[in-house]
């Protein structure tokens, strides 16, 4: 009889964000009408930017010309958009081959895809609060899991200690859910405990395009020696708009090995043997996002997510609430008013103001007691909320 993964049953009953989506259905059906302004899922609201629909409508009608037409792409990813990508991170100062870029369909595809890299006999350590699919990601694989705890105290940017050896070690900044960012000394930590110990880190990057301080590090392959312990995961997806058209890109530097194998080429052997590649026409509005007209108009979306959230900081200003984030990610991380439990507040929120945010503790045990509002929603709905929030818990 076959036996199917029995990891599958150590997962939690649902998805945090499946469970967020019920109870709201729940509340719309005794409730029709009410309008409720949706915090909670970090799904962008603005459209694509008109370089990028250029570049589309170009490659649809090139689908249409025999002579321009494309059918299967390069399993890693097309020419032109790797090379859009490397001459992206020239930019900033990295120096990058074309091939140890590799194209995706997005960063979450990617982070589950990844792990093809690892041994099921691996370790897996997870800085919490944290995106929940690292850890269902390796519990599906039967992997051991250490979950490494921040607060408030280390401004939920924990560094590394014996405590934290393990194979693979997750790193997301901007973080999700905290929206909090390493700076360069504390990220070099990692890296050097990473090549120390012979771990590699995975690196998150999707949301580093919100980062404004000029001294935060926008990639891992900013810091010395990263590039022998590193694999790092980009998105389109909340950097150019793309949550609808899926596209992302890693990064897998040559000189990264293990045990005498080259990562690099692993990922190679992997793309080519489990992917046909992603379309065509989205590897070009992909190319176009890193144009000068492409950077502009993402940069014009980014500064209204941005100014999204500079509205909701003002009001938890005012009301003396304690948060973190905002200024360099998409997210507010916010301590639960009153000593509230974070689904506690949740629940308050939809019910008392019609607002929908994520519950802290769907993010891990320390996640409890916190609530993060995403800015990717209308300047509207934003605005919206914020004066529900002050009118609500103005003394």
């Amino acid at each position: 009889m076959l036996t199917p993964n029995l990891h599958y049953r150590d997962l939690k009953d649902s998805y945090l964000f499946a469970g967020i989506a019920g109870r709201v259905r729940a509340f719309q059906e005794t409730h029709p009408g009410e309008k409720i302004l949706r915090l909670g899922i970090g799904d962008v609201s603005l459209p694509l930017c008109d370089a990028v629909i250029r570049a589309l409508h170009r490659a649809v009608d090139d689908q249409a010309v025999k002579e321009t037409f494309h059918g299967y792409m390069p399993e890693c990813g097309a020419p032109f958009l790797r090379k859009a990508v490397a001459a992206h991170y020239l930019e900033r100062g990295v120096n990058l081959d074309e091939d140890e870029v590799f194209v995706s369909s997005g960063a979450s595809d990617e982070l589950g895809d990844i792990l093809d890299l690892f041994s099921r006999d691996s370790s897996a350590l997870v800085i919490e609060p944290a995106y929940p699919a690292y850890v269902d990601a390796n519990l599906m694989a039967g992997r051991t899991i250490l979950h490494l705890p921040s607060g408030e105290e280390d401004g939920f940017l924990p560094r590394p200690s014996e405590a934290s050896r393990a194979d693979i070690l997750y790193i997301c900044s901007p973080n999700n859910p905290t929206g909090s960012v390493y700076d360069r000394e504390r990220l070099q930590k990692w890296v050097d405990f990473a090549n120390a110990n012979g771990s590699v880190i995975l690196f998150d990057a999707a949301y580093e395009a919100f980062i404004e301080d000029p001294d935060l590090p926008h990639s891992i392959f900013e810091l010395e020696g990263a590039r022998t312990c590193a694999i790092e995961i980009c998105s389109l997806s909340k950097t150019a708009g793309f949550t609808g058209t899926r596209l992302g890109y890693t990064i897998i530097p040559k000189t990264l090995e293990r045990c005498g194998m080259n990562l690099q080429a692993m990922w190679v052997r992997n793309r080519t043997t489990k992917t046909n590649g992603v379309s065509y026409i989205i590897q070009r509005g992909g190319e176009a996002v890193f144009t000068p007209e492409g950077q502009a108009g993402i940069r014009k979306n980014i500064r209204i997510y941005k100014n999204n959230a500079t509205i909701l900081m003002q009001a938890l200003d005012t009301l003396g609430f304690r948060y973190f984030g905002g200024r360099n990610a998409p997210y507010i991380w916010m301590k639960c008013p009153c000593g509230m439990d974070s689904w506690t507040f949740f629940d308050r929120l939809l019910t008392e103001d019609r607002i929908v945010g994520t519950p802290g503790a769907g993010f891990g045990a320390c996640g409890e007691g916190f609530f993060r509002f995403s800015m990717f929603g209308s300047p509207e709905d934003t605005k919206e909320a914020a004066e529900r929030l002050l009118k609500r818990y103005s003394k």
